[in-house]
């Protein structure tokens, strides 16, 4: 998959691109863990990838032991737990990466990432497109019925001094760093057009999974788009 750009905005003068069914790669992280700053590191590389897209969600079941994660949220550790049951595992933990919601690897084991990443990108997707207006279009698809529609809005980058905790005094950069997920609803499976998202933050992606597990299933489609 290729990274497909669009003309800039004339109101502000910003290059866009947008990436049609990458391999999604969510790497669970915490700036309190000694363990993460490997598997952040290799995220970053990951986002040069226009094959993938890497998010970082920062959950925040470490911020108790001396640091307190700024980009932490309660919703990415709900995430985290709902793989966990969907993919059967017996706990959660830190830095863990699912890739298209099918497999799990540990953050900092980058062949085994790489791995999950090749299996994932030969999996048959949606054609899920683009329209003209920049709405995106699903088509009519018996199989996607119940699937969970979500909407991730992401910065591109923060780089965080840590004053506290296991990473004391260390400087942290994170790429793609989820700032909002929502829930859209759930998609019968009938062809739909989805009103093109504002930007909340740097960039957005909609993301198709199968209702596995209130909707933590395998990715069946995604769309994404960003300022950089």
């Amino acid at each position: 998959m290729v990274a497909l750009p669009l003309q800039p905005s004339e109101a502000s003068g910003d290059q866009r691109k947008f990436l049609i069914n990458p391999v999604i790669v969510e790497l669970f992280t915490s700036q309190g863990c000694s363990s993460c700053p490997p598997a952040d590191a290799y995220l970053q590389k990951l986002t040069k990838n226009d094959a993938v897209l890497g998010l970082s969600f920062h959950v925040d079941y470490w911020d108790y032991i001396g640091w307190k994660d700024p980009f932490a949220s309660s919703q990415h550790t709900k995430r985290q737990r709902m793989y966990a049951d969907a993919l059967r595992a017996r706990y959660v933990y830190t830095p863990q990466v699912v890739v298209d919601g099918r497999l799990d690897a540990m953050g900092a084991d980058k062949s085994d990432i790489n791995r999950c990443i090749n299996y994932a990108d030969k999996q048959m997707k949606l054609t899920i497109s683009r329209g003209d207006n920049g709405e995106i279009l699903l088509p009519e698809d018996h199989n996607g019925k119940n699937s969970s529609v979500w909407l991730v809005h992401f910065d591109k980058e923060h780089t965080t001094k840590i004053l506290r905790g296991e990473n004391r005094g260390r400087t942290l950069t994170n790429s793609n760093v989820v700032r909002s997920i929502e829930h859209l609803g759930l998609w019968d499976g009938q062809a739909m057009v989805l009103k093109a998202p504002e930007f909340l933050a740097d960039g957005y992606v909609v993301i198709v999974q199968s209702a596995r597990n209130f909707g933590h299933g395998p990715v069946r489609a995604s769309y994404a788009e960003f300022k950089f």
